[in-house]
């Protein structure tokens, strides 16, 4: 089941006395967070005044936020966005949230585990459960051969797994 609110980015601090924060993006790019009208910041929605993308960084001004010490008070949250304010995702990418708790099968069947955490780097780093431990691997080249949103479930090419799974 999809989650209605997306993580997209953290506030790092304040940038300097307006009120503007500066955040981590937590999507492909800082640009993304144009797109989105409203975030929620710990629990509060703030309409999103104006951004500022640089690399993976953007610097956000919020209504309701008019100083630094207002700024302050926002370090180290996670900005949310509604789903249908999230920017859209090309063809092949997915939203974390709709990755955790999918059931990743090899391309013969064998059940390796469910998704409990995906570390997102130039190659996305999955952490699935089978109950006894927990396995990790890099999403590699030729690693995941199919991926059903809808049905909750991951297909890997088993020797490509074994490759690159610690």
């Amino acid at each position: 089941m999809q989650e209605n609110k997306l993580t997209v980015a953290t506030v790092l601090k304040p940038q300097g006395i307006r009120g503007e924060v500066k955040v981590k993006a937590l999507t492909d790019s800082a640009e993304d967070l144009k797109n989105i009208k409203v975030m929620e910041i710990g629990g509060v929605e703030y309409a999103v005044l104006s951004v500022r993308a640089q690399g993976e960084f953007a610097y956000l001004t919020l209504r309701g936020v008019a100083d630094r010490n207002a700024a302050e008070l926002l370090r180290g949250l996670e900005v949310c966005a509604t789903r249908d304010n999230a920017p859209p995702l090309p063809e092949g990418r997915y939203y974390i949230a709709d990755l955790i708790g999918c059931e990743v099968f090899t391309n013969r069947g064998e059940r390796l585990g469910e998704v409990i955490d995906v570390t997102p780097a130039k190659t996305d780093v999955y952490t699935l459960s089978n109950g006894v431990k927990q396995i990790v691997f890099a999403a590699a080249d030729g690693v995941i051969s199919d991926v059903d949103i809808d049905a909750r479930k991951i297909t890997v090419d088993g020797k490509r797994f074994k490759e690159v799974s610690l």
